[in-house]
């Protein structure tokens, strides 16, 4: 190793002490505002906020599918929780949940029966957190309801449909100052947990460009009859054409940015392939199902999009979504900046200072110094509970720890907002040529003062886990 690196590494290790981040850039400039149907003025800023403090946090799980039912393994693991109702439209979900949790202990209320089954659990008033896990479509309309009862909210990704849900999330948290997290858990996986910490320490320089993605060859899911619960999600792929999952790629760069705490998102551009397969897919499947009928010759989105968009500072990041291409999956996780860059896919996860790759001691060095306190507590507990391999536990276990402590959440309702109109505002460009499309200010200017996400546990990380 040249001594001009070996002097730069050195150096880095000694920014984790406490350099503040240099990709946080000085104010150049104002907001450009809100939407004007939304006024001008935030009613309260929930970035920051900690609510006041549980000693133990009763949850009310909606939809018990895939996602629902392994919250409720992962959370059980957690001391000071209480899950206290389920609700599901399926009377077999709920049955096969009750049988998850066995004969021990509390058993919880369940719901179904009708549609609006889960508003009976939401009006509840021995419910703290509403853990919500339905289709999209029913995202954002449960969180609005639960805060309104008074209860903070967890959805899962997107948490909105429509840039009017996206105000009504954040106009709703605001109002009743209950906190609405957006389940992102990739923004807690191992190597972007990483990333992170290294921004914060300085390490990449200047920020200049971040790429996400998310690749995942879900075809054979998306069209299998029991794969999800009336086929919804083959429904939103045939009558939508944009990025629609953005969030699992674009949370972890839009934290490594600062976006909505000192950098905000400005403007978009956004470019779909045609449909090279879904149809082609449906057209063989109906071959030898009449059901699949139905799917035949739809208006399907395109397998890429890539959708590019620039910051308030003059950053950019690229992110693309193809869910119905044979490809290895991938979230990409690129971070560039002015010093060094990482990227996690292809695996492993690497690292470059310069035009020169770190090896494994110096990558094992850089862990060494800059994993956050919150993987050095829970991380290894994490892998053992398991979740997209430990980054889900790791979620939970900061979502209740927050809770308990009254601390500020990592993800607040303003990034549940920004994260998921960017598939909203994908759609509208590719339906315009991809013209350029602005994005809204859901903080109204409040960016500008907002504080980075603070990993740091600051003497709390008090929730203990079940067989620890």
């Amino acid at each position: 190793m040249n001594p001009d690196r070996r002097r730069f590494l050195r150096n880095v290790g000694l920014a984790s002490a406490g350099v503040v981040g240099a990709s946080i850039l000085p104010l150049r400039g104002q907001s450009s505002g809100p939407s004007a149907a939304h006024g001008g003025t935030q009613d309260f800023n929930m970035c920051g906020y900690g609510a006041p403090p549980l000693e133990r946090v009763r949850i009310a799980i909606l939809g018990l599918g895939m996602r629902g039912s392994q919250a409720l393994r992962r959370l059980r693991h957690i001391e000071q929780v209480d899950v206290v109702a389920l609700c599901d439209v399926r009377q077999e979900q709920l049955d096969k949940a009750l049988a998850q949790l066995g004969a021990s202990g509390p058993r919880p209320d369940v719901y179904s029966g009708s549609e609006d089954a889960w508003k009976r659990a939401c009006d509840r008033d021995d419910v703290d957190l509403v853990y919500i896990c339905t289709p999209w479509a029913l995202h954002a309309p449960m969180a609005v309801y639960a805060m309104e009862q008074g209860k903070h909210a967890a959805v899962e990704v997107p948490a909105a449909q429509s840039i009017e849900e996206c105000w009504q999330l954040v106009e709703t948290s605001e109002r009743t100052r209950r906190h609405c997290m957006m389940l992102e858990n990739c923004c807690y996986d191992f190597f972007e947990l990483l990333t992170l910490s290294l921004a914060r320490a300085g390490f990449f320089g200047e920020i200049v460009h971040c790429e996400g993605a998310y690749i995942h060859n879900l075809i054979d899911l998306n069209f299998n009859r029991t794969g999800y619960d009336r086929m919804w999600r083959l429904e939103e792929n045939s009558r939508r054409n944009g990025n629609l999952y953005p969030t699992h790629g674009l949370g972890p760069i839009a934290q490594v940015m600062n976006v909505n705490r000192g950098d905000r998102f400005d403007f978009l551009v956004s470019v779909s392939t045609a449909d090279f397969s879904m149809n082609v897919h449906a057209k063989e499947l109906a071959e030898k199902d009449p059901f699949f009928a139905a799917y035949v010759d739809r208006p399907y989105r395109g397998n890429m999009n890539t959708t590019t968009i620039r910051t308030h500072h003059g950053r950019t990041i690229m992110l693309q979504h193809d869910v119905s291409s044979p490809r290895p999956y991938s979230r990409i996780h690129l971070v560039s900046g002015t010093r060094a860059m990482a990227r996690k896919w292809p695996r492993p996860g690497r690292i470059s200072v310069g035009e020169n790759w770190l090896d494994e001691t110096e990558m094992k060095t850089l862990e060494e110094q800059h994993t956050p306190e919150l993987v050095r507590r829970v991380g290894d507990l994490a892998k053992q509970i398991g979740g997209h391999g430990g980054m889900d536990f790791i979620m939970d276990w900061r979502l209740i720890d927050c809770l308990r402590n009254g601390r500020p959440l990592d993800q607040d309702v303003y990034d549940a907002a920004s994260w998921s109109a960017i598939g909203m505002l994908s759609e509208q460009s590719v339906a315009a040529r991809s013209s350029a499309v602005d994005v809204p200010d859901f903080t109204r200017g409040a960016w500008q003062q907002n504080a980075p996400v603070n990993l740091s546990l600051d003497g709390v990380g008090t929730t203990r886990v079940r067989g620890a």
